[in-house]
């Protein structure tokens, strides 16, 4: 049995879902693949279909072990809140119709995770992406956030471990 686990991370938009996969090998993360679903303009149900397809194409190809997704904050806007979280329930159903233990974490647990400041900027935290996965260049926005997410899974799931619970 190989001790590799490989999460794949998302961070939902009704726009734009970013998506970032990576093996743990121990306290090692190796990058797999990132990228991003972007949605057609139009109705609400075909953009969820594209990010609810779109998602289980990635997981059919990559073959995740556990998803990581960012939780929904609440803003100042309430119909924009309402629209990620129906962006963010495709990729959830993307994940458990395919079987996957779903993981949720806030921004601020992802950013603390990550560049060990809860409220760090995009920037930084694409950068604490690129160091800590070796990447050659900076990813993209919406794609680093999912990586960024997938590495905190990462995290919290080697404590998990060495207390003895499943991760």
């Amino acid at each position: 049995m190989s001790d590799t686990v490989r999460i794949l991370g998302i961070d939902p938009g009704l726009r734009v879902t970013g998506f970032g996969i990576l093996d743990r090998r121990g306290q090692a993360l190796e990058y797999v693949a990132s990228g991003c679903i972007r949605t057609p303009d139009g109705e609400l149900p075909e953009r969820l279909k594209s990010i609810l397809d779109g998602l289980g194409e990635v997981i059919s190809m990559h073959g995740p072990h556990q998803v990581a997704i960012e939780k929904v904050f609440v803003n100042v806007n309430p119909q924009s809140t309402l629209l990620l979280g129906q962006a963010r329930g495709a990729a959830i159903c993307a994940a458990v119709s395919k079987n996957l233990p779903v993981s949720e974490y806030t921004a601020l647990q992802v950013k603390q995770s990550v560049v060990g400041n809860g409220h760090a900027a995009k920037e930084q935290v694409q950068e604490m992406v690129k160091r800590l996965l070796n990447l050659t260049g900076i990813p993209q926005a919406d794609a680093a956030d999912a990586l960024a997410c997938a590495i905190c899974h990462a995290h919290a799931g080697s404590v998990s471990f060495r207390l003895g619970r499943r991760s």
